[in-house]
């Protein structure tokens, strides 16, 4: 195991224009060369659930697998190898989002974890009954769960933020429910449904206003767009590595260092400690103190490859492209008729490639339509995308379809794929289809009766 040189993509194209990105790079990615079924082209159009992976990053793990060793701990070459990459891997995370030290880069078991992690460690301290956490209605579950077992263990009350009509974040309700009570607010930076760009800079400044800390979901963000922590001002930053191009299984929390020092440790063990006696122990440095145990030594290899292969390419090329998928997308699905698109149009300003929609007719269950699609090879998510409560204020009770693009997928695909749907909400229309029965999923046997939110 080496500590990789920044990947280049496989296709050594000559075009640099955001819009040659695609036709580029979709070499690098095995999946999108597969057929969904036998003779079934697959269009893949669900990276808001979880993206592809380049060949760079599939083949890292595999090095990793076949000259494997601990890290931190062993005094031979093989594992001080796997250390160097395993921290070659760090500095990867912290460049990629203008961390100003690989050691305020946290590795954990994915955004989930990292999110938890703040909640428990740092809610512990600072978090005392009649203060308030704010967050919004589009958050991820992933980021109100945490925070509402957090309050309850401390008496501390959960606040949040509701939407326009327009399906943007409610910024003017989000500032009034800020007050001196107010110690912790954490929000999405881009809704995985509504496909919104919340205005990170302004929400944190209005944060720091009245002395809470700000964490931020980058989840959907950190892929697509160029991230720097220092312009958004936040505290802490989340993401996960399998919605950005590497392994499953792990992911990354972002701190400052003067926070995250003053943290107490999570979970106990080894690697997160510097003494242990009988009665007490003695703890490791951040960010070691949050890394107990043998650490996803693979995957987070994998991250690293997968953030130099991010950074060889440009996130301004990857951002420019995408934003111009965004657009046609939008514009693509509002051609369709008797659909209802969720979030902002892109008239009122950049989006993500993400597109939420319902069938205006009831009864046009979001899990047919996506089952149907599946048939032709089209895949798309459908749900709740973990965000009931952001469903619920969209009057949207059993979910949505959602397709969502990342800078492997083409303009080309996106045609094929309304002409698809147009096909399958005919059939679906005419009864033709599966139906899917929210009172009891399981009574079908098609895609729609697996899925869930």
């Amino acid at each position: 195991v080496e500590a990789p040189e920044a990947a280049a993509p496989a296709k050594a194209a000559k075009a640099e224009s955001a819009g040659d990105l695609a036709a580029e790079i979709r070499g690098d990615f095995p999946a999108l060369r597969t057929d969904a079924y036998m003779g079934v082209p697959l269009i893949y159009l669900d990276s808001g659930a979880t993206s592809q992976k380049p060949s760079c990053v599939l083949q890292a793990l595999t090095e990793y697998y076949e000259h494997s060793a601990n890290v931190h701990r062993g005094a031979y070459a093989l594992a001080e190898r796997a250390t160097e990459a395993f921290e070659h891997a760090r500095s990867s995370v912290a460049e990629l989002i203008g961390a100003k030290s690989p050691e305020e880069i946290i590795f954990t078991s994915g955004a989930t974890d990292a999110i938890n992690l703040v909640a428990e460690s740092w809610g512990s301290v600072n978090l005392k009954p009649d203060d308030e956490v704010l967050i919004t209605v589009m958050e991820h579950h992933s980021n109100i769960v945490p925070w509402q077992l957090a309050t309850q263990r401390t008496g501390a009350k959960l606040k949040w933020a509701g939407i326009t009509d327009e399906g943007k974040l409610d910024v003017e309700e989000f500032k009034r429910l800020l007050s001196p009570k107010t110690k912790m607010v954490a929000f999405v930076h881009i809704s995985n449904t509504l496909g919104c760009i919340n205005p990170v800079k302004e929400m944190a400044d209005a944060a720091h206003a009245v002395g809470a800390k700000v964490l931020l979901d980058a989840c959907q963000s950190v892929p697509h767009l160029k991230i720097d922590v220092a312009e958004l001002g936040v505290d802490f930053l989340v993401a996960s590595s399998h919605k950005m191009y590497g392994p499953t299984g792990v992911g990354f929390l972002w701190g400052k260092s003067e926070i995250l020092e003053g943290m107490p440790p999570w979970k106990g063990g080894g690697e997160m400690i510097k003494e242990v006696h009988m009665d007490e122990s003695y703890y490791a440095d951040v960010p070691a103190r949050f890394e107990a145990g043998t650490p996803p030594i693979a995957q987070a290899v994998g991250l690293g490859v997968a953030c130099d292969y991010l950074l060889r390419i440009g996130m301004d090329r990857v951002e420019a492209y995408e934003q111009e998928l965004s657009k046609y997308l939008w514009e693509s699905l509002s051609r369709v008729n008797g659909l209802k698109l969720y979030g902002p149009p892109p008239s009122m300003g950049p989006r993500a490639a993400l597109v939420a929609f319902n069938d205006v007719e009831p009864d046009i269950y979001p899990q047919d339509v996506a089952g149907v699609l599946d048939a032709d090879g089209v895949a798309i998510r459908a749900g709740h995308h973990c965000a009931q409560p952001l469903h619920r204020e969209m009057g949207a009770t059993y979910g949505s379809a959602r397709v969502s693009c990342a800078f492997y997928n083409t303009k080309e695909e996106i045609d094929k794929f309304v002409e698809i749907l147009d096909e399958a909400l005919e059939t679906v229309r005419s009864g033709d289809a599966c139906v899917f029965d929210p009172d009891d999923p399981d009574s079908c046997n098609c895609s729609s009766s697996r899925m869930r939110s």
